[in-house]
């Protein structure tokens, strides 16, 4: 949606750099996008490698930029930000921010090696965290494989996320990293300092390491030859950002503490806000920081739509759909898995399998036992979150692929007895957009403001409790198999009241 009205007031830009393209946004402080800008970005995969040349990051944001701004006559930027994919790093020339190596992406596990020395390090910041162990793919053990294969740079180079690149173009000068892209490299979000102690003993010196800042400090100011490339005016604020998934819950709106977004895509990833840290003994969920200092935990479940995509390849899903009411509940028990195997959340489990109790009378009641399984799932999520102290009796919001389907928005509002919101957009950029509207202000008041809701859907009156005994089998059925622990079984059955 564009427009060319030269009275648009203040806008907000926001620009998010995806694995396949850099997409910016220019939106109006009431939520209204005004502009849109999309760029192409090409990968470089090879086992388990994944990069990508930093140079394409900022042409291609020059020219989603322009996209973006094309049809606004004089456009009045109030601020622009930039996220940013989570891990993903690369060492800059200390001296002027241009590129010494390639960015590994973050799906890119080539420094496995180095993630148990990383985690001996920093097991004791890593635990007060709350998430306890780094992964082969997050940045710190990249930053150990970068400075193994780049020894020559030693003493030149700097840490980069990928966002710092951009905002370094955007200023023209030195910029701090963000809380929340530095998480996976190791920053300590409590003190919201670098663990020197961690990095002492990893023998990383301190000159590899950006300042750090929460997510909407104000950063600097899109300078002259910036404002030339991008068609950003000379002297916008530039705002630090997040990661791209802080971006999507900030697009949502979930800034409010208790609210919640449920992401439904290939898997199922669930963002709150707590005002306190979420301590979870499994590791399975791990929190950002907020720009107000409140806590942003998620998780990401192995459920998902990449399920129902798998058993189904080639059908009509409508079709499938249609038929879905005869069956609630279906008379068989699901637990779909988007994966071959392994659950990360609500409980984790390597070895669990998706599994089918019973047999289907037909397809129709297997794709209906499917969508139900996986928002039993989504149930047990908040179960196990309201376990660990979170509070869950804010907004829910819904985004992704899952929302298209309306039946399973409202079978989601029935099996979690509770009313679930759809916004008109969720996407990072126009978080992005809405984070550079929060200096000096209430993140969760700004994104009332910004962000727009498309529909409210209250759980069915006269199926209320229809789902409860399923629901509790399924979760009988995890404990029996050893996945989900025995206190956090107890857990669910006391909130259905059982």
């Amino acid at each position: 949606m564009t427009s060319s009205r030269s009275e648009n007031g203040d806008i907000l830009v926001g620009i998010d750099l995806g694995t396949q393209s850099v997409r910016a946004l220019a939106v109006s402080r009431t939520g209204e996008v005004l502009g849109t800008g999309t760029s192409g970005l090409a990968s470089i995969r090879h086992g388990s490698r994944h990069e990508q040349d930093p140079a394409t990051w900022w042409r291609a944001v020059q020219a989603a930029c322009h996209g973006a701004l094309a049809q606004l006559d004089r456009p009045s930027v109030a601020g622009v930000s930039v996220d940013g994919t989570s891990g993903t790093v690369l060492l800059v020339d200390a001296a002027d921010g241009s590129p010494l190596s390639p960015g590994l992406m973050y799906d890119d596990t080539r420094a496995a090696e180095f993630v148990d020395r990383v985690n001996e390090a920093g097991e004791e910041v890593w635990t007060s965290l709350g998430y306890r162990r780094m992964q082969p793919a997050w940045a710190l053990p990249k930053l150990l494989w970068l400075m193994a294969e780049y020894p020559e740079l030693a003493g030149r180079a700097r840490l980069a996320h990928q966002a710092d690149v951009i905002n370094r173009a955007l200023v023209g000068a030195e910029v701090p990293s963000d809380l929340s892209n530095a998480l996976k490299t190791g920053a300590d979000l409590i003190n919201e300092t670098w663990p020197e102690k961690v990095f002492d003993v990893l023998d990383l010196p301190s000159t590899l390491l950006p300042g750090l800042v929460r997510p909407g400090t104000p950063i600097g100011a899109v300078c002259t030859e910036a404002a030339a490339l991008t068609g950003l005016p000379e002297g916008t604020p530039v705002v630090a950002g997040c990661t791209d998934g802080c971006a999507a819950q900030l697009g949502a709106g979930a800034l409010a503490v208790g609210s919640w977004n449920s992401v439904l895509g290939t898997t199922l990833v669930l963002k709150g806000v707590t005002v306190e840290l979420l301590q979870d003994p499994l590791g399975a969920v791990y929190s950002h920081k907020s720009p107000d200092g409140h806590w942003l935990p998620g998780g990401a479940s192995s459920t998902g739509a990449g399920a129902i995509a798998r058993q189904f390849r080639g059908r009509d899903l409508d079709e499938l759909g249609s038929r879905a009411t005869e069956y609630e509940p279906a008379g068989v028990l699901a637990y779909p898995l988007a994966s071959a195997k392994g659950e990360r959340f609500p409980f984790v489990a390597p070895q669990a399998e998706a599994f089918v109790l019973g047999t289907a009378r037909d397809d129709y009641e297997l794709y209906a036992a499917m969508l139900q399984g996986i928002s039993y799932v989504e149930r047990l999520c908040f179960d196990y979150l309201a376990y660990l102290g979170a509070p869950v009796d804010g907004d829910l919001l819904l985004t992704g692929g899952g929302t298209r389907s309306r039946y399973w928005c409202q079978l989601r509002a029935d099996v979690l007895a509770r009313p679930v919101k759809l916004p008109a957009s969720a996407e990072p950029a126009l978080g992005m957009a809405l984070l550079a509207a929060t200096p000096g202000r209430v993140p969760a008041e700004v994104a009332g403001e910004m962000v727009r809701i498309k529909e409210v859907i209250e759980p069915r009156a006269e199926v209320v409790g229809r789902f409860d005994e399923p629901y509790l089998r399924l979760v009988g059925e995890l404990e029996g198999r050893g996945w989900v622990p025995p206190e956090m079984a107890r857990q669910v059955t006391r909130r259905a009241g059982r």
